[in-house]
């Protein structure tokens, strides 16, 4: 089966599902191969459960014309992704980042959405499976199109961007993420550059924040809008107030306006200013952009200001890496409130370059002077120190334990680590 008479299945049965279990009536099963299972053996059931076709890479599973037998299951799927979004000529931004490219991508979506028809991508999948599952959500009604695009090596943006053929961009920052992965900072650089590099050959627009030495640099000659703090920025922000969420001054040209967040961190001024920057490009209105933003409310574990009985937590756990680190801790030390906690949770995908990395958070930490600090994870505690303000433990139910004996309280606690490390579990305890 071609390409094109595939899309004419799609166009019949347009939902796809990937998990025999979960079966829209009539719609294409894609029998994808994972790490510990391969979902071949289970396109029959699939079939059994109402799916109009399954698409299968193993001859041996083909057993009816609902068996669609394909050379590579996940490449057909990506095809058919690219094949569908080349069928609307609507604007479609591809946001990427080392940190912030989930909270800017909501926060855009968010501010377009109040305008137009917006299709933008569900959580964070940004990866060569959500990607194109989410251009599939491609409709008639759409008019603009946010999609997120993650990555850990080196040439995965540049597949993706292949996927989504973006006419505009934007990358929120570059930094030490996923290193295990890129193998070196240098190659992160080249990695998310790929965008910059795909809005160049489709003739696009970029979106970079002016205060970006490295982003700047690398846009090049692109053409772009930016914003940032600098007063030079089209769209320009001003920090007014840390605590206990951002508010940013904001103008532009000769409108100025006021912005009252509910993000903690002032990391996030500039998630703020890219969705005013990109809202106020395609035409959303000042005041619908100030109501939409001051409605923002995070979820899921990213910069959630938490007030319980005992303390004030700002719950920062949904992924960690040394630049998210630095900013986070910069952040919690300048903003008022005291006493200090941090809770900081071991970061992951960092390679060789993991014991050096978690040492100087360990240094920072220090130098700070926060009057208590719990690390928690085996990368933390391979660098213990003896200090009356430090306390080291490998793993986050033996710190839950801990902290039910400490009975902390009265507390601005920052709470940072990687997804893995769980530490919003230890919410009980604060």
């Amino acid at each position: 089966m071609d390409q094109a008479q595939l899309y004419k299945l799609f166009t019949e049965h347009p939902h796809i599902s990937l998990d025999s279990r979960i079966i829209p009536e009539n719609c294409l099963f894609f029998a994808l191969k994972g790490e510990t299972h391969d979902a071949n053996f289970f396109a029959s059931d699939a079939l059994e459960n109402g799916a109009a076709y399954a698409i299968v890479d193993n001859p041996n599973v083909v057993a009816s014309d609902k068996h669609i037998f394909v050379d590579d299951v996940l490449s057909t799927l990506q095809q058919l992704a690219t094949y569908h979004r080349n069928q609307f000529n609507i604007p479609v931004i591809a946001i990427t980042g080392s940190n912030g490219k989930t909270t800017t991508k909501e926060l855009v979506a968010a501010v377009l959405s109040n305008k137009y028809p917006c299709l933008f991508t569900q959580g964070n999948l940004n990866n060569h499976i959500g990607v194109p599952l989410t251009l599939l959500q491609l409709n008639a009604t759409h008019r603009i199109a946010v999609i997120e695009i993650g990555a850990n090596h080196v040439g995965e943006i540049k597949k993706l961007c292949e996927l989504v053929l973006p006419t505009y961009g934007l990358i929120t920052n570059i930094g030490r993420a996923h290193l295990e992965g890129f193998g070196s900072f240098e190659n992160v650089i080249t990695a998310k550059s790929e965008l910059y590099a795909a809005i160049r050959q489709n003739t696009g627009k970029v979106f970079v924040n002016i205060c970006d030495d490295l982003l700047i640099k690398h846009a090049g000659d692109i053409s772009r809008v930016t914003y940032g703090i600098d007063p030079t920025a089209d769209y320009r922000g001003e920090i007014t107030s840390r605590h206990p969420f951002i508010s940013l001054d904001c103008s532009e040209n000769c409108t100025k306006y006021k912005v009252h967040s509910q993000l903690a961190g002032s990391y996030n001024a500039n998630n703020i200013l890219a969705a005013i920057c990109i809202g106020r490009y395609f035409g959303v209105a000042v005041n619908d952009i100030i109501d939409v933003i001051e409605s923002y409310i995070p979820r899921n574990n990213r910069s959630q200001i938490i007030t319980t009985a005992k303390n004030q937590v700002i719950l920062d756990a949904y992924n960690a890496n040394p630049s998210s680190m630095d900013v986070a801790l910069e952040s919690f030390s300048a903003s008022p409130g005291q006493p200090k906690m941090c809770i900081l949770g071991d970061m992951f995908e960092l390679g060789e370059f993991a014991d050096a990395e978690h040492k100087a958070i360990i240094g920072k930490v220090l130098k700070a002077g926060f009057e208590k600090v719990l690390f928690v994870g085996t990368s933390f505690s391979l660098h213990k120190i003896a200090d009356p303000v430090c306390t080291f433990i490998d793993d986050t139910i033996e710190a839950k334990h801990w902290l039910a004996q400490q009975q902390v309280k009265g507390f601005s606690i920052l709470v940072k680590g990687s997804r893995k490390m769980r530490l919003e579990t230890l919410l009980d305890e604060l």
